[in-house]
């Protein structure tokens, strides 16, 4: 999931560059999503991970 939020963040880059607005927001939104939808589902593994039984 990062890696898609860092080539949609790139490709926005790119786009940006060479003057393409509309295709760069559009990277910026999709990277902008894949971002938070990565940190949730961390921040979820991290509090839920595999505990190891103390008995």
């Amino acid at each position: 999931m990062l890696s898609w939020a860092l080539m949609f963040l790139i490709i926005a880059l790119i786009a940006g560059l060479f003057g393409f607005g509309l295709v760069g927001g559009m990277a910026y939104g999709a990277a902008k999503i894949c971002f938070f939808i990565f940190l949730v589902l961390a921040i979820f593994s991290l509090l839920t991970g595999r505990r190891v039984p103390t008995d």
